[in-house]
């Protein structure tokens, strides 16, 4: 069975991607009130980030949720990088050096996780 995962995208995401084929893949939700882009994860690479993530779980809707932030953060940049969200994505996210750093700052991310970042009101 394909998973789905998906990707929330702020302004500076959204203006990574403008203008690449990856623009045609965003969905709104909330009445567009949010950004995003789903990627149709194989079930090998679901189980595969299931067991390197113990928090991680599917969702009713078929979606891998409660991955760490810096893996959801790391995916993003490998969909820009790469411009794509096929499976060369995830093989390129779950290599063994890039895993492994995932995994140390997921680590710090259960010691304390900081408040996101607000942009500055001018």
């Amino acid at each position: 069975m394909p998973y789905k995962i998906s990707v929330i995208l702020d302004k500076s995401r959204l203006e990574r991607i403008k203008g690449t084929p990856l623009e045609k893949l965003i969905k709104d939700l909330y009445g567009g009130y949010l950004k995003v882009i789903e990627l149709d994860v194989p079930d090998d690479i679901a189980q595969r980030i299931l067991k390197e993530f113990p928090r991680a779980r599917i969702d009713a809707r078929g979606f891998i949720e409660e991955t760490p932030v810096v893996f959801k953060r790391e995916l993003f940049e490998v969909i820009a990088q790469l411009r794509s969200v096929g499976r060369e994505v995830f093989e390129e996210l779950l290599k063994p050096n890039r895993l492994s750093r995932i995994k140390e700052l997921a680590a710090k991310e259960e010691e304390y996780l900081p408040p996101p970042a607000l942009p500055e009101e001018k």
